[in-house]
């Protein structure tokens, strides 16, 4: 990721350049390729905006919006948030996603790395590689895919729903499960499903509960507070 300016707008800039080797790598192309459609068929402002994407001497790059703060995954690192910081920024990624939603769109990798909360208090959805687009069904053959566990499932294991572990087809829902982890982990500081390897996370996933909250150590633990 480069920082830009772009002179004509008189604005910075982001941008994504897809690294010579996966450039050659079909699966890593058409992913890159994927997440560019579906940003650009959204418009939220809690969705990242892409202003331009193309290819210059066989490099293939993506302009967006610059940027600035954390991901949320960093901002946990520091321990668990406060209730209301909690609701508010789960609120923000449920309107993002309501958004992609509505234009058959799942994103199917809602997890704290691909949430941003930008140092003026916005928040903005990452990644959208691994999105399903139904409003373009030939785009669905267009598979990216996670190898640790089964060519067939696609995600980051631990934030993946049900479905997603048994290689079954994501839906809006599957999203949602994916945002109750977050939350989940947003208020305990831990995450709902874990396991010693990753077979063991998803058997979790697909038979276990999460632990109560009360019983999660919450508030005990350290909060943000505002």
């Amino acid at each position: 990721m480069y920082r830009a300016r772009d002179t004509r707008l008189n604005r910075d800039v982001a941008i994504k350049v897809l690294p010579e080797h996966l450039a050659k790598d079909p699966d890593a192309l058409a992913r890159f390729r994927r997440e560019a459609m579906a940003v650009a068929a959204l418009a939220h402002p809690n969705i990242l905006v892409l202003h331009d994407v193309g290819s210059e001497q066989e490099v293939q790059y993506a302009v967006t919006e610059l940027l600035e703060g954390e991901t949320l995954r960093e901002r946990l690192s520091s321990g668990s948030l406060a209730w209301r910081k909690v609701a508010e920024l789960g609120s923000a990624v449920a309107e993002g996603l309501a958004a992609a939603h509505s234009k058959g769109i799942v994103h199917q990798d809602i997890k704290p790395g691909n949430i941003f909360l930008t140092s003026d208090g916005r928040v903005k959805i990452l990644d959208f590689g691994l999105a399903e687009i139904r409003s373009a069904p030939s785009q669905n053959e267009e598979t990216a895919t996670l190898t640790e566990a089964s060519p067939a499932v696609m995600g980051t294991i631990g934030y993946m729903s049900p479905e997603q572990v048994r290689g079954e087809k994501a839906e809006a829902t599957s999203d949602i499960f994916s945002l109750g982890c977050v939350l989940y982990e947003m208020v305990t500081g831990r995450r709902a499903f874990s396991g010693k390897s990753a077979t063991d996370t998803m058997a979790a996933i697909l038979k276990d509960e999460p632990p109560a909250v009360a019983d999660s150590g919450f508030p005990a633990r350290r909060t943000w507070i505002e």
